[in-house]
């Protein structure tokens, strides 16, 4: 089905008073983001019937067309109508600022959190895919690299190890990013937690028994920090802070110098004395939680999986997920695997992409069904839910019940088998690889509780997913449309 991304953007800026009502439009991965003059104008049904729009809303005092992947093209034509561009922009953005409260203050946080780990998911990615191909040269499945063999270590340790081990300090610098720190001085923070110095105590540790080591005098734990999330997390807004009081009070001609020596004399003792084993102690708690819902079995990671499989698409609308989301990172990055939270999350969207296949198989009007595909193909290569979930799950809100129990039965069918995956990655098809290195049960009961997850969706909305009223409604149309 051809898309018309000249007609949908004259349309919705028709709808919303024209591009003279735009002050300026800007887009992220799916939708176009308008800012307007007179805020009254946009009528949310209207924009919601033009053929190519799956919603819209208000969010962060603008308002924004749900479109899908092509908003690139919408946008561009958009632009070529009159309206000021403003480019691409993060999927979370809010450009909205708003008074301080506690809730506030918790999403600020929550938002810290997200996007200091998210923005390194290229550097998970390749470090585990290099993990993924030793798994599955080695000796646990096609045996064509042995275990002491230099490609299997290359791969499994050397270059994995390039990418997790040093973790802290790509934390250092994504964090400070993230608050308007100097990245620089984030990733020296991070490589005082790894210094090899430091990590030569802590071995030497197991051997003598020794619990700290002296910092200025002051106590400091020795723990071992690599591959490790929190303890720089915790560390870097201290750091902005301390960074923001020295370049008031030292003179410009000496900041380059004393700002960033001053900034980490402060933080050393700060970080290794206090924050940093704060952060390690956190990190063990929160990973015990963790490996407690996935692993223990039973009626916990049972009811944990499938409500989180089942839910999850609806947390993402609410933007809820992120908390589960950011859990769910940390446990990757600090016990190197996760059965909990990464597992339902990505069974949830098989689950989706199941709702849209069935309605497709359901739907007899021509450009319905192909839409229908269209949204299944979108997250299936793609790895975008969005336009399955406002083109189907809310135009049939039927639909929605395939997806639930789909992600369901998904979950349900993980936790029994104790499914784990060890990537954090493509939210497409190919994030089935992060169940490789668990072996070749592991990789087959993912795959078999993901593909169930999707045909189960499929099934209850081919069944169930639609009245009878909009099954008729359906047919005339496709009856019309041969006329």
């Amino acid at each position: 089905m051809a898309v018309d991304n000249r007609k949908i953007a004259e349309e919705v800026l028709a709808a919303v008073g024209g591009a003279e009502n735009v002050t300026s439009a800007t887009h992220c991965m799916t939708r176009l983001r308008l800012n307007l003059k007179d805020q009254s104008v946009p009528n949310d049904a209207r924009i919601k019937g033009i053929k190519g729009v799956l919603g819209a809303q208000w969010s962060g005092g603008q308002y924004q067309v749900i479109i899908g992947q092509n908003v690139p093209k919408v946008y561009a034509e958009a632009i070529k109508l009159g309206v000021d561009g403003g480019g691409s922009v993060d999927e979370s953005l809010d450009g909205e600022k708003r008074p301080f409260t506690l809730k506030g203050a918790g999403g600020a946080v929550l938002n810290y959190l997200s996007k200091s780990m998210i923005s390194l998911i290229p550097i998970m990615l390749s470090a585990a895919m290099f993990r993924t191909i030793a798994v599955l040269m080695g000796p646990g499945m096609l045996n064509m690299w042995a275990a002491d063999s230099q490609e299997y270590l290359l791969f499994n340790n050397w270059l994995y190890n390039a990418g997790f081990y040093f973790m802290p300090i790509f934390l250092g610098w994504s964090a400070a990013k993230q608050l308007g720190a100097s990245p620089q001085l984030g990733m020296m923070l991070g490589g005082v937690l790894i210094a090899p110095e430091l990590m030569d105590l802590v071995a030497s540790a197991a051997e003598t028994g020794a619990t700290t080591t002296s910092v200025y005098g002051i106590p400091a734990a020795l723990n071992n920090y690599s591959s490790t999330v929190l303890p720089v997390i915790l560390c870097v807004p201290v750091m902005w802070q301390v960074e923001k009081f020295f370049k008031k009070i030292v003179p410009d001609m000496l900041a380059t110098v004393f700002v960033p020596f001053l900034t980490m004399a402060v933080m050393i003792p700060v970080s290794l004395c206090a924050l940093a084993p704060i952060g390690s102690v956190l990190g063990g708690a929160l990973g015990t939680v963790m490996f407690g819902l996935g692993n223990t079995g039973g009626v916990v990671t049972m009811l944990s999986l499938v409500v989180i499989a089942a839910f999850w698409e609806f947390l993402v609308m609410t933007g809820m997920h992120q908390v589960l989301l950011t859990l769910g990172i940390t446990q990757l990055l600090t016990a190197g695997s996760d059965s909990c939270v990464m597992v339902a999350g990505g069974i949830a969207q098989f689950a989706t992409w199941g709702m849209a296949f069935g309605a497709f198989m359901r739907l007899k009007e021509k450009d319905e069904k192909g839409a229908c595909l269209g949204y299944a193909l979108s997250g299936i290569v793609g790895g975008v839910t969005e336009p399955a979930l406002y083109g189907c799950g809310f135009k049939y809100m039927r639909a929605l019940a395939g997806m639930v129990v789909g992600g369901a039965v998904g979950g349900a069918l993980a936790a029994f088998f104790n499914v784990t995956t060890y990537v954090l990655g493509a939210t497409n098809i190919l994030g089935v690889v992060g169940f490789v290195a668990g072996g070749t049960g592991n990789f087959t009961m993912g795959v078999v509780s993901s593909l169930v997850a999707f045909a189960v969706a499929a099934a209850v909305t081919y069944f169930f997913g639609f009245t009878k009223e909009q099954l008729a409604e359906d047919a005339e149309a496709a009856a019309a449309a041969k006329l």
